[in-house]
């Protein structure tokens, strides 16, 4: 990530108190951020990845303010801290045959059998909603690659879950 010129947040807010502009930030990619390590890691793993990435965001946020892309950074920053936390697999919680909506009760096992990338666009794109470009944009890739992992992945799913195709 460059440093050299600074992204939107730090133009936006360049004048701004640091504790302003990191709160302002916080407030707006804190909860995104949760969501991209949860989906990678599961929810333990990501809450103490996202805690990670945000408590290094703000004993830097001098010089990560300046960057184009903080949240992208400190996404970086919880991959490598969440390395420490990491289980074997992934562990998605069960579902519960009264949950509301309904959701197949396969599907926690069919996702954590997917790679990490795959697991990733699945959760965020379609089942947080994120664009493709959002997606690319955290984890520094392009959206067509985003929709590779979204296809393999919802292949893969299918597969398992016994799912025609549409």
């Amino acid at each position: 990530m460059s440093t050299r010129h600074p992204g939107f947040l730090g133009k936006v807010l360049m004048k701004a108190s640091p504790v302003a502009t990191y709160s302002a930030f916080v407030s707006e990619g804190g909860a995104r951020l949760r969501r991209a390590f949860v989906a990678a890691y599961g929810p333990e793993v990501g809450a103490e990845a996202t805690s990670d990435a945000l408590a290094y965001g703000w004993e830097h946020w001098d010089r990560i303010s300046l960057m184009e892309n903080p949240a992208g950074y400190l996404y970086r920053v919880g991959q490598s801290k969440a390395r420490r936390y990491r289980r074997r697999h992934v562990r998605l919680p069960s579902v519960e045959s009264v949950a509301q909506p309904w959701v197949e009760p396969g599907l926690p096992a069919a996702l954590e059998r997917l790679s990490e990338r795959q697991r990733q666009a699945i959760l965020l794109c379609h089942g947080y909603g994120w664009t493709l470009a959002e997606v690319g944009e955290l984890l520094d890739i392009g959206p067509s690659t985003v929709q590779r992992h979204i296809d393999r992945g919802m292949a893969k799913l299918r597969s398992k879950l016994g799912v025609e195709d549409e």
